[in-house]
């Protein structure tokens, strides 16, 4: 259900492995701690980092259905290219002029020749 209702919204659906251990690997450093009785709601990691076990796999959770995207939000990182508006190609009229720019006052410019036989 969740499925069709993420394509319905233009969302990404991903989905996680059932049996991978949520609750038993710590979100801070990722060591797999080892499976707990379902009495034990909260839990100590060796790195000191102390987790309550359903908001622990809810973070395992949300990080392993991202882990496949893009970026958070599941859009493209590089869009498709989209061609150029008609009144945006071509050459304006004023562009074709000759500059009047000079070389005066660069002296590593002047004197010198270019292909059509100008000085610049």
């Amino acid at each position: 259900m969740l499925e069709y209702k993420a394509a319905r919204a233009g969302r990404r659906f991903a989905k996680v492995n059932r049996f991978a251990p949520t609750s038993q690997t710590c979100s801070a450093c990722g060591r797999t701690d080892g499976p707990k009785p379902l009495n034990v709601r909260s839990w100590t990691c060796p790195c000191g980092a102390t987790h309550d076990r359903d908001v622990n796999a809810a973070i395992n959770v949300l990080a392993q259905g991202r882990w496949d995207n893009s970026n958070a939000c599941g859009a493209q990182v590089r869009p498709a290219s989209v061609p150029a508006p008609r009144r945006e190609t071509g050459i304006r009229p004023s562009a074709t002029r000759c500059s009047t720019r000079n070389a005066e006052g660069i002296p590593a410019l002047q004197g010198r020749e270019n292909v059509n036989g100008r000085t610049w």
